[in-house]
């Protein structure tokens, strides 16, 4: 299955967005943040460039540092200013960081579509190499003298851990609630989002006004794309995820389509449920019935609506933004986060 066959209202009222504009305006920029990650991730250790360099080089479309850029241009930074490029790409290091750790946590078997890195390699070494990019972040943010770039991005780490850890602590947690969930997505993928904005916005030496336009235009974004992942789980192709379809079932995960799929069939599957979840005892076939389960709920459509009221507060977030291509294109981008799920 790789259409969501329950996504009717958010396709026939949103705008198919794009990332494709924004990926243009910020092609010179980006390619000089890759060129700064390939420079920082090597290391004497010839495994620490290997293993990252199987993360890295898997790349997708970047968004978190794409979103740096575009937030220090809409905000009028000049052409050539560095610190926007060097936030970039410590904001592309902490991601991977995480990841690398997430799926050691998860056991996951693919990420970007390639084999996790723990699996070639091992534990220690993913986590230890994950603390090198952790470390690599550091030092380019320190380079730009920014401050209060480096506080927000510090900050943003020990959230996205916090966030990271109380979903641990919730993962088999049927009874979670929709606000405790979206608290969880805020913190562990939406943070890394509003700082990557806000920080770019802070490089480009924005007025605040702007900054917190950003910051809250990411903050948004990101929650969308989390909600948008959820649901693309259950209706989406492993192609389009990266990773397999249906992990976040098997791995016992309780988010939103799951959740609100657990409310509507309350009384009929709630033995599937508490033995698939709560217990943990899943078989081979179970994904296939928990996707049916799902999809007939109605939940994707419904997650994807929830996605879309946040994609609708990102762009309304831009206001205060200068109109320009920048704004527009990011605009787009609001819509994409949703629609490509669709």
């Amino acid at each position: 299955m790789s259409i969501l066959l329950d996504a009717v209202t958010v396709t026939e009222t949103r705008r198919k967005g794009d990332v494709e504009p924004l990926v243009r305006l910020a092609r010179d920029d980006m390619s000089v943040v890759d060129a700064l990650i390939v420079e920082r991730m090597q290391s004497d250790v010839a495994v620490i460039p290997m293993l990252a360099d199987h993360i890295v080089a898997a790349g997708g479309k970047r968004l978190r540092p794409l979103l740096t850029v575009a937030a220090a241009r809409a905000a009028n930074a000049p052409s050539g200013m560095e610190a926007p490029v060097r936030l970039a790409a410590a904001v592309e290091f902490i991601h991977t960081a995480t990841l690398l750790h997430d799926d050691i946590v998860d056991a996951s078997d693919l990420r970007r579509g390639k084999v996790a890195a723990h699996l070639i390699w091992g534990a220690p070494s993913s986590v230890l190499v994950g603390d090198f990019l952790f470390a690599r972040a550091f030092e380019l943010m320190v380079e730009t003298g920014q401050m209060r770039a480096l506080g927000i991005l510090a900050k943003a780490s020990s959230v996205i851990s916090e966030g990271e850890v109380l979903q641990l602590t919730r993962a088999h947690d049927l009874n979670l609630d929709q606000d405790t969930y979206l608290q969880i997505i805020s913190a562990k993928t939406a943070e890394l989002f509003a700082a990557a904005a806000e920080a770019g916005a802070v490089g480009a030496g924005a007025d605040e006004e702007v900054v917190q336009a950003l910051r809250a235009y990411g903050l948004n974004l990101g929650i969308a794309f989390q909600l948008a992942d959820d649901a693309l789980d259950y209706g989406g192709a492993s192609s389009t995820l990266g990773k397999n379809a249906g992990d976040d079932f098997n791995e016992g995960k309780a988010t939103l389509p799951l959740l609100l799929a657990v409310a509507r069939t309350k009384g009929h599957d709630d033995g599937f449920w508490e033995r698939t979840i709560n217990r943990g005892e899943r078989t081979p076939d179970d994904f296939k019935r928990a996707r049916e389960l799902v999809v007939g709920a109605g939940a994707i459509g419904a997650t994807l609506d929830v996605a879309g009221d946040y994609a609708d507060r990102a762009k309304a977030a831009l206001s205060p933004v200068p109109d320009g291509p920048w704004r527009e294109a990011l605009e787009l981008l609001a819509d994409f986060a949703v629609s490509r799920a669709t």
